[in-house]
């Protein structure tokens, strides 16, 4: 077996790629998708934005690798871009009364309690901790919940389906996003018992 097997993705320093460009196009996407939502209540077309965004996040990644245009702007606009549209469609949901308030407060506590300790690894100048598939399997859950959700409002044949099937994976993947927010706490907790953080020095003097 190689070295080249296991090492890590290397990211470019380019600006102008097709996986940048579908991220950008997401994250214009999201006070659109909220002025269709909260303002027009047009929720056919807020559905049809928040699908065209689950399907361009699914190809930015995919693109990435096929056309070898990892960047380092890309790794971190993506998971930004994703953040922004889980917070703004439960925003938007909460307001319009889609979802209930506990939900969405137990969603973005999850992630204000994880954004606090990145906190742990910048003491010890260690970057942040791996991202956790399952994860990602629970972001997937919650982002096809949530339209499902939408469709459920609207006057159609498959509005009872858009329900339940979105009520479905909403629990599911709140329950794994919450779950996995518990090993990522684990983790900071185990680092920081481990590892002493580095000394500052002050450079002033």
């Amino acid at each position: 077996m190689t070295t080249e097997q296991n090492a890590e993705p290397v990211y470019s320093d380019r600006v102008f790629t097709v996986p940048n460009v579908l991220s950008v196009l997401r994250l214009i996407g999201v006070p659109v998708f909220l002025w269709l939502l909260l303002v027009e209540q047009a929720d056919g077309w807020a559905f049809a934005l928040l699908v065209a965004s689950g399907i361009t996040d699914f190809l930015d990644g995919k693109l990435a690798r096929l056309l070898d245009q990892s960047s380092k702007l890309g790794a971190i606009l993506d998971p930004l871009v994703d953040r922004l549209y889980l917070l703004a469609t439960l925003g938007g949901f909460l307001i319009r009364g889609i979802l209930p308030w506990w939900v969405v407060l137990i969603l973005v506590g999850r992630d204000a309690v994880l954004t606090l300790t990145l906190g742990v690894y910048r003491r010890r100048g260690l970057p942040p901790p791996e991202v956790i598939y399952l994860g990602k399997a629970a972001t997937f859950a919650l982002m096809s919940a949530l339209p499902w959700l939408l469709a459920g409002q609207m006057d159609w044949a498959a509005a009872g389906f858009g329900r339940a099937f979105g009520g479905a994976f909403l629990i599911w993947g709140t329950a794994v996003y919450v779950w996995t927010g518990i090993l990522y706490l684990g983790k900071a907790v185990a680092v920081a018992r481990a590892i002493p953080p580095v000394p500052h020095h002050d450079h002033s003097r």
